[in-house]
Parts: C-alpha cells; structure tokens; sequence
C-alpha cells in the first residue's frame, strides 16, 4: 500500500441542532501533523469523531487514498486510525506495561512496548498499577499506546492537556516522528504543538 492521502470534502457537521461547520474542504497528505485550533464548541472533537468514523457528518465526504487504494467506507478507514482521546483506557489494577501488552496484541502490531514506555518517560514506573499514576502520567501511557497501534493515521483530542513541559515536547518528538515516516497526524489543540506543522482553524468567519 502507498502513502496515504486524507481527503476531506464538502463536509458539514451538525451536532444538537447546530451546524458546527458546512462545506469544509481539507487535504491532509502523508508526513503531514495538522493543529486543528478554534474556540470551544466549534467541532474540533466532532471533526476528528466524524473521521474516525465514530459519528457520521450530514454532508460531504471523507477518504483515506493511496496511489493503489481508495477507502471512503467509515468501517475500512477505521481500521487505519489510531485515536486519543480523553478517556486514557487506563485499567487501575493493570500496570502501564500490561495495559500496553494488551493493547499491542490487540492491535497485532508487534511494537517494542519498552521503548514505547520509554519514550514516554514512564519507564521509571511501567510496573506500578496505574491507579497510582498521576493524570499526565495517564496521558503519557496513552500516548504510548498510540505509538503501538501501527496505525498510519493519527486523530488526539487535546493531546497536550495534563502533560508538564517535559511531557509536551515528548508529545510533540512523538507527533514529528510519526509524520517523518510517512504517518499523518491530526490534534485538536489550544496550545502549540511545538512542532513543524499545518493549521486549520475552525470557526473563522462563521
């Protein structure tokens, strides 16, 4: 399969009676972060829901293209995207190591959990129960998990939010790396990323 493409068209979303957002036309290649910014309830989280799959838009379409292969179906394109959200999937009696072993054979991705765990800065406590670990650190983890899914595509919803200095720019080295090989990454934000990246902001003009 070649590098993948994001291809969003004529979109429009409505949430509780309210269009949040119509006609919105977006490309998202490969190797590419994008900082989705605006004012709360302009549909960030919406957005990425609505290209996860989770929630379907009113109008418009949304496909996930490579050079040999066109997924416009919500089901397919799932199976292709990797999500953080604000539930960290932490289970308190599980360790961070176990929470991402089970997570790594769930994907089937085969990824190194230590150098994940690692790369997080949660080495130091992969065998603790997470119940004990604080809310950054549970972010951290979930960071981490995403690192393992091996998915190529990338949505977080306030990635940044709960991380110290530190924890942010591990996000951020996180984010560039998954997009210098080839990933794509997407992150509704109020803060910078830190990194080299494009930026749709919602709501402008509305």
């Amino acid at each position: 399969m070649g590098a993948l493409c994001l291809v969003i068209e004529r979109l429009t979303g409505i949430r509780g009676g309210r269009v949040l957002f119509r006609d919105l036309n977006l490309r998202v290649a490969a190797g590419q972060v994008l900082s989705l910014e605006g004012a709360n309830g302009v549909g960030k989280t919406s957005l990425l829901r609505m290209i996860a799959g989770f929630i379907a838009p009113a109008a418009g379409s949304i496909t996930l293209s490579s050079s040999d292969l066109v997924i416009d179906e919500a089901e397919e394109r799932a199976r292709r995207i990797g999500w953080l959200g604000h539930h960290d999937a932490a289970k308190p009696q599980l360790t961070p190591r176990e929470v991402l072993s089970f997570f790594a054979s769930l994907y089937g991705s085969g990824g190194d959990i230590g150098a994940a765990l690692a790369a997080v800065g949660l080495a130091p406590v992969a065998d603790l129960p997470c119940q004990y670990l604080s809310a950054g650190q549970k972010k951290r983890l979930a960071l981490a998990r995403l690192k393992l899914s091996g998915r190529p595509v990338w949505l977080l919803d306030e990635p940044l939010a709960s991380l110290d200095a530190e924890g942010k720019k591990r996000c951020g080295d996180i984010l560039a790396a998954h997009a210098l090989y080839g990933g794509i990454a997407i992150a509704a934000t109020h803060e910078p990323l830190g990194i080299a990246c494009e930026r749709l902001v919602l709501g402008v003009g509305a």
